[in-house]
């Protein structure tokens, strides 16, 4: 090698260091990932189950398979529907979608 080129290869660098400027970067990432990913589902999540824990007897549901119905029976963890005149249908809680109108009595 020349002299020139082991000259080239001694500088040191500007400005910081490839480590400190990496570990920069990935800490923006992750507060970007947080802010526009984690922080909305981590809402909508609490709010679903505050949903949930709302649900009475009276109330007028969707299910995650699209059945709509009225509650006419609600326990921990089932929920039974009338989804026609005479039909009941019994669904997990935790299946249930949105709801449509809480016209439910108080427990």
């Amino acid at each position: 090698m020349t002299n020139i080129a082991l000259a080239i290869l001694m500088v040191p660098r500007q400005g910081g260091s490839a480590g400190v400027v990496f570990m920069g970067q990935m800490i923006l990432i992750f507060v970007i990932f947080y802010f526009l990913l984690i922080r909305p589902q981590s809402k909508e999540r609490h709010r679903h189950e505050q949903m949930l824990k709302e649900l009475k007897k009276g109330d007028e549901i969707v299910t995650s398979g699209g059945i709509i119905g009225t509650v006419v029976h609600a326990e921990e963890n089932r929920l039974t529907v009338r989804t026609g005149e005479n039909t009941r249908i019994t669904v997990d809680r935790g299946r249930v979608a949105q709801v449509l109108s809480q016209k439910g009595d108080k427990e």
